[in-house]
């Protein structure tokens, strides 16, 4: 259903996690923890699935603050949870508010200031990893916590990996160079979103070894990730989500 993500264990305060598409009521193609709203399953498949990963978790639904993502790099800010609109990263620093973003190719990023305690939730897909999310997430925490690189621990999630995310030059040629590969038999480009945003946690200063990159890949592993683009669009999402347990 779930599992706890590594580079957050050593902070008790932290719970940090990402699902996958196991262990939920959802029937193909969603089958079976869908956990997105704005998908076509029943919405009382996708309010039973959450009902049952909360569970497991020990906290409530409501406790979850989570947006409609739109591929932009809005940053909230909020001190409770519910359902917002129009942001593609969400940063608290409150105890028992859990920021989450749901995914099915696109990059999660999940970033927690130790000194601080302040936790963010990052939704990065080409465009939003482009127009530099993480960065600009990392600066609104900066500048609503006093957030400093040295304190941070963060996490690049499970998304459809550098060879699986075939493109054209139209996306390609917004990348650096670092970024890509172009394939000679096939005449496309394919595009690393995991490396381009740890690239953009290390601009910041977060040291290489206070960050963990998922090894998993939606289109590879898409027996255990639900993958948009390898199940043509109509499939479930994934959350990644962290928080801070009340003390």
């Amino acid at each position: 259903m779930f599992h706890h993500i590594e580079i957050f264990k050593n902070a008790d305060s932290v719970l940090a996690i990402e699902t996958t598409r196991h262990g939920g009521v959802s029937d193909a193609p969603y089958a079976s923890l869908n956990l997105g709203i704005n998908t076509n399953d029943l919405p009382e498949n996708i309010v039973q699935n959450r009902r049952l990963l909360f569970e497991q978790l020990g906290i409530e639904t409501t406790q979850l603050a989570a947006s409609l993502q739109v591929h932009d790099d809005k940053v909230l800010t909020t001190s409770h949870g519910g359902a917002f609109e129009g942001y593609d990263a969400i940063i608290t620093n409150q105890s028992n508010v859990f920021v989450g973003v749901t995914v099915a190719d696109c990059t999660p990023v999940l970033i927690y200031d130790a000194q601080n305690q302040a936790v963010a939730a990052i939704h990065a897909g080409w465009r939003g990893t482009v127009l530099q999310i993480v960065q600009k997430t990392l600066m609104a925490m900066q500048a609503q916590f006093g957030t400093q690189p040295q304190h941070c621990y963060a996490y690049v999630g499970t998304c459809i990996d550098a060879c699986s995310f075939e493109v054209g030059h139209e996306v390609a040629d917004q990348f650096a160079d670092h970024f890509k590969t172009f394939d000679q038999t096939k005449q496309q480009y394919f595009v690393n979103l995991k490396a381009a945003n740890a690239a953009q946690l290390e601009a910041f200063g977060i040291p290489k070894a206070h960050i963990q990159i998922s090894e998993y890949d939606t289109v590879r592993h898409n027996e255990d990730y639900f993958s948009y683009r390898h199940e043509n669009g109509d499939t479930g999402r994934m959350l990644v989500m962290i928080g801070l347990k009340q003390a």
